[in-house]
């Protein structure tokens, strides 16, 4: 077969050519020029970054009849034969087929012999962490103390999987995810030697879909050559991975914010229907909603935008969404890529989540609205109320004489607990006299749905929450006593976090005041037995109420503890 994939041909054979990973071929470089390089290496990183090109690359230069140099001349009889393969004093291993001790004793009796053709034998063990732990442990003592022609090249995608007693012994570089910039222009180049036409778009899509890796995007891009006609466009890349164009992903979201569900999914069905992967499309869309969100946050950041390009319906949709709106769904599509992974009906939770972030932000603008306004109208009252009772005051003003049995039956309104939380008990008396049984048993019939929510959403605000029961429950406010004071304090740190779901489990705000079980015992106590009195032998015995009763008549008096 003469046809060779491109990734092949375009092996990197210099140190220049290993794209992305200067902090290593720099380092490289430098200690082989100085002839100061180590006895072993370990290479760790994300498949197709350059770690094993790297390793043959840096063999060819210590063993090159030009060396000290800081790139191999690729000419002479050492460079090609290693490029080759024909020279045996550099032995590439593949770790996963050699896994045992016996492989690994192998390797360690013919390091004693000398090279043969060039100065130094160079071992590159490729995906060293598939060799299992007998093995490792045999190799211990030749990696830490090899002779002096040997080096060895460690190799690996998992270093985790390595015994630490391996990694002391080598220098360890880690390779990086390569950027889409540099994959794009190596890529580009590669293009123009081949003779090949892609265009801007299309590379720039396989650069995303490779995600990170020089050859896998090599390999996609062999893909679209194969499958376009003259030249390689934006559509025949998507075709080739699975992806979304910009305009469908435009269009979707585009719906979603508009409340338009039935488009949404008519089109998310469309797409499916045609065969493109579910788990490709939701990555494309947290992407490209990234980019709007980046792109409306800091509109000069437009040079770092990965999936999305600023074309005229991409500003329009910055312009008319909001950054709350496109954090929220981008969490929601985040949870929904984790779900995918284990289903066999991807397309199900796709569907939930396009519905979740439509109706779920519509729930929580109505809420805020009708709270905004009922909010107004109970303030608009108040402050009636008050002018009437000033101007009131002013034709009559009073005089009241000391109260001392009145002072010592007034209770302070807060109390701090040992754990620095201050009880609110007037606020609380205040919802306990607003308080309805209906408004507590449908809180109390949505709790466990709220705690398992939580938990998903926020586990350290869960946490805080999962030891106390819904006591009391008013309009708008809820009572919830804690078991353990000291998740009372915890809870006010994650205040906005708790209402927030609790919001949307219930469709409606509610404020939580937390109340230590034992103050809320004795509150609630105390509550009642005030409620079982009548009502003037409660404002009987105090001279100050009797007073103002004379003066304003009993219909305009409100009597608080």
């Amino acid at each position: 077969m003469s046809y060779q994939a491109l990734y092949r041909v375009w092996r990197p054979i210099t140190f220049e050519d290993v794209v992305g990973q200067t902090h290593i071929t720099r380092t490289l470089q430098n200690a082989i020029e100085q002839e100061k390089f180590s006895h072993a290496y370990l290479f760790s990183g994300p498949r197709g970054t350059g770690k094993t090109s790297a390793a043959k690359i840096f063999a060819k230069t210590i063993n090159c009849e030009h060396a000290p140099v800081k790139e191999p001349c690729n000419e002479c009889s050492a460079c090609r034969g290693i490029q080759d393969g024909s020279i045996s004093d550099v032995i590439e291993i593949d770790a996963a087929s050699n896994t045992s001790v016996d492989d690994i004793r192998e390797i360690r009796d013919k390091v004693k012999y000398a090279s043969s053709s060039v100065p130094y034998k160079v071992y590159i063990i490729d995906e060293v962490h598939m060799i299992s732990i007998n093995a490792f442990n045999a190799l211990l003592k030749t990696l830490e103390e090899p002779p002096k022609h040997v080096v060895f090249i460690l190799a690996t995608t998992e270093p985790h999987k390595i015994p630490l007693t391996i990694i002391s012994r080598c220098q360890r570089f880690d390779f990086k995810p390569i950027s889409n910039q540099a994959i794009v222009g190596r890529m580009r180049a590669i293009m123009d030697a081949e003779n090949v036409t892609v265009s801007p778009e299309a590379l720039e899509t396989v650069a995303l879909a490779a995600e990170g890796g020089m050859r896998d995007a090599l390999s996609i891009l062999d893909q679209a050559i194969s499958y376009s006609e003259d030249t390689v466009g934006l559509d025949d890349v998507l075709a080739v991975t699975g992806g979304v164009s910009q305009a469908i992903l435009t269009e979707i979201v585009k719906a979603m914010y508009e409340k338009d569900v039935e488009h949404a999914l008519k089109r998310l069905d469309d797409l499916i229907q045609r065969g493109k992967d579910p788990g490709r499309f939701v990555y494309d869309l947290i992407y490209f909603m990234r980019d709007l969100l980046l792109f409306k946050s800091a509109p000069a950041l437009e040079g770092l935008l990965e999936r999305a390009r600023a074309d005229e319906s991409f500003l329009a949709l910055a312009e008319s969404v909001t950054t709350g709106w496109i954090q929220d769904a981008i969490m929601q599509l985040n949870q929904c890529q984790q779900e995918i992974k284990w289903t066999n009906s991807p397309k199900v939770f796709i569907e939930i989540a396009v519905l979740t972030i439509t109706n779920r932000y519509q729930a929580q603008e109505a809420t805020s609205s009708s709270i905004d306004a009922e909010l107004v109208t109970r303030l608009s009252n108040k402050m009636a109320q008050l002018e009437k009772e000033i101007s009131m005051l002013k034709e009559h003003p009073v005089t009241v004489a000391q109260a001392p049995a009145a002072k010592e039956k007034r209770r302070q309104p807060t109390r701090s607990s040992k754990n620095g939380y201050k009880i609110p008990f007037e606020r609380i008396r205040d919802v306990l006299g607003q308080a309805e049984k209906p408004a507590l048993k449908q809180v109390q019939s949505q709790w466990a749905n709220f705690l398992s929510k939580l938990k998903t959403t926020n586990a350290p605000a869960h946490a805080t929450i999962q030891d106390s029961k819904p006591a009391a429950a008013s309009v708008d406010t809820l009572i919830v006593a804690f078991k353990y004071e000291i998740h009372c304090s915890l809870f006010l740190d994650n205040r906005e976090t708790v209402e927030s779901v609790l919001a949307s489990v219930m469709d409606k705000q509610l404020t939580i005041i937390p109340i230590p079980d034992k103050d809320w015992s004795e509150l609630r106590t105390e509550f009642i037995s005030k409620q079982e009195k009548p009502k003037d032998e409660q404002s009987q015995a105090d001279p100050v109420v009797e007073e103002a009763k004379k003066l304003f008549g009993e219909e305009l008096l409100e009597i608080h503890d």
